[in-house]
């Protein structure tokens, strides 16, 4: 049985795919998805916030994690911030959330 029954607060669905709420902390020892902090997904990595080298990080981690091409993950919202909204597409929450799960358990 998945610990979470019901979408978390940082996933949304989408027509055409899904929406995930970030909190990016750059500078990091590693690359790494943590838990879920209020409305948002920790998500750690080890670029600078510099040159948008750490939205690339953010963008390859979340590639990598899903399995995907860099082209289905998008940066949308946050692009200076450390509140990020990064678009999904072509996923459902659940099927983003066993794969965050999947992560998590290694």
């Amino acid at each position: 049985m998945a610990p979470f029954m019901a979408t978390p607060n940082f996933l949304r669905a989408q027509p055409d795919g899904a929406l995930l709420s970030v909190k990016l902390q750059p500078r990091a020892s590693a690359n790494e998805i943590g838990g879920p902090l209020g409305a948002e997904l920790r998500i750690k990595v080890t670029a600078p916030p510099v040159d948008a080298a750490a939205n690339e990080a953010l963008v390859e981690l979340l590639a990598r994690q899903l399995d995907c091409a860099r082209g289905r993950v998008e940066l949308v919202r946050g692009h200076k911030s450390r509140h990020k909204v990064v678009k999904l597409h072509g996923f459902t929450p659940a099927e983003v959330l066993q794969k965050l799960l999947e992560s998590t358990a290694d």
